[in-house]
């Protein structure tokens, strides 16, 4: 299978299972199979609870101004990258994370504000640093190992100053990385849990050991750990795209970010031909903000292409 065929997965990937996922959001388990018992049946991208059928949530909004940061500044510039979060922030998006609003909308500048929300709250380990790591996961691959995982730790820091946020973050996009190589990624636990903070070495080898199952989550799935785990499991679980996320939204919970997560890797490791054509048909990113702007399929390709390149 070709690279970019992988990196279109992803990108594509995360934001169908963020689609996916959107309307089950908080529901609980086993919902999307209960409306929908048999694959391929069709009509599994409904919408409901203010989402369009096919409308893609925060998660991916997010990862496309990340995508769109790096090609259009050439590369990391995390004040720019910011600002454009802090515009799309008070731009009403349907669904933003409490967090990351609080961290967006303080007016502290870009490289104190979560760390002053993580020293004040001391609570700041959830999900949505890991949730729109799709886009930068593929942008930063072909920089090797080092550059990805501390490239993800410091866009992670943006929003999140909890360290937990940013090592999820960076295991993700190594994950990512070795898969876009062809590699298997579960094959590549051990070593990327190496590189792992000392910290937090402990509770990620837990959640993505062999035999963790998501029942065994001590947080909601809101939480970077289990959500990363709950993804890393659907795909160990699993064998094909469709059954993977399937199997991540019928987890409940913060469905559609753990779908996007599943999605990323699901995408990577089996190709962009691998989804449904019926998942992708009426998929769309809005983009609050950017004057009415909404990305979909093809522009949504023509952005993973450009990362991957």
């Amino acid at each position: 299978m070709k690279r970019i065929q992988r990196a279109a997965g992803a990108v594509i990937g995360s934001a169908v299972g963020d689609a996916l996922g959107a309307p089950f959001e908080f529901g609980p388990a086993g919902a999307f199979s209960a409306r929908f018992p048999l694959p391929s049946a069709g009509g599994e991208m409904c919408g409901g609870g203010g989402w369009e059928p096919g409308e893609a949530t925060d998660d991916t909004q997010m990862a496309v101004l990340v995508a769109e940061s790096l090609l259009e500044r050439g590369g990391l510039d995390l004040p720019d990258m910011f600002a454009r979060f802090q515009h799309w922030a008070v731009s009403e998006p349907k669904d933003i994370g409490l967090q990351t609003e609080d961290v967006l909308t303080s007016g502290m500048p870009w490289d104190l504000a979560a760390g002053i929300h993580f020293q004040v709250n001391q609570r700041a380990a959830g999900n949505g640093s890991l949730m729109r790591a799709s886009t930068s996961a593929v942008y930063f691959a072909r920089d090797g190992q080092q550059a990805t995982m501390d490239t993800a730790r410091r866009i992670a820091a943006l929003t999140h100053g909890d360290r937990a946020a940013w090592e999820g973050t960076a295991v993700f996009h190594e994950l990512l990385r070795v898969t876009l190589d062809g590699a298997d990624p579960l094959e590549a636990l051990p070593a990327t849990l190496a590189l792992v903070h000392p910290n937090h070495r402990e509770r990620y080898g837990t959640v993505l050991a062999p035999d963790w199952h998501p029942d065994q989550a001590t947080e909601f799935n809101g939480a970077v750990w289990p959500c990363l785990g709950s993804a890393v499991w659907a795909l160990r679980t699993t064998d094909t795209f469709e059954d993977a996320i399937r199997t991540a939204i019928d987890l409940g919970g913060d469905t559609d970010t753990v779908a996007a997560v599943t999605g990323g890797l699901a995408g990577a490791n089996y190709g962009v031909d691998a989804i449904p054509v019926r998942w992708t048909e009426s998929l769309h990113v809005p983009l609050p903000g950017s004057g009415g702007r909404i990305l979909r399929l093809g522009q949504l390709l023509d952005l993973a292409q450009r990362l991957a390149t």
